[in-house]
């Protein structure tokens, strides 16, 4: 049973930066192909950033190119991501996800999701 857990989420300022964090059981983050999405109230979620961890660059949206970041650290089977320059528009409750294997569309796995708050 693959299970997802992200954490790393708050209050933050326009400008300044927070790192999400998503532990993966069940399943070897080297193994897997992830993302992590975002959702605001009334819209549906949105792709943020995703990665083939067995190989492959990262995707971004992008909105989010050149100011967010997804990385992992297999030793601790976790995934990360960082967001720098944050704007207000990044406000969102962000989930991370995986796939059932490599080669599936959908994302099968998701996390019960963190929430992301910029103020102005």
């Amino acid at each position: 049973q693959v299970q997802l857990v992200e954490s790393g989420g708050g209050l933050v300022q326009v400008g300044g930066s927070l790192r999400l964090s998503c532990a993966v059981s069940g399943r070897t983050l080297s193994s897997s192909a992830m993302g992590w999405f975002r959702q605001t109230p009334g819209k549906g979620r949105e792709f943020v950033a995703a990665r083939n961890w067995r190989g492959g660059w990262p995707s971004y949206a992008d909105s989010v190119k050149g100011r967010f970041t997804i990385s992992g650290d297999s030793a601790r089977n976790t995934m990360y991501l960082q967001m720098n320059s944050l704007k207000p528009g990044d406000t969102a409750v962000y989930y991370c996800a995986a796939k059932d294997s490599i080669t599936a569309r959908e994302y099968a796995y998701w996390g019960q999701g963190t929430q992301v708050t910029v103020s102005s």
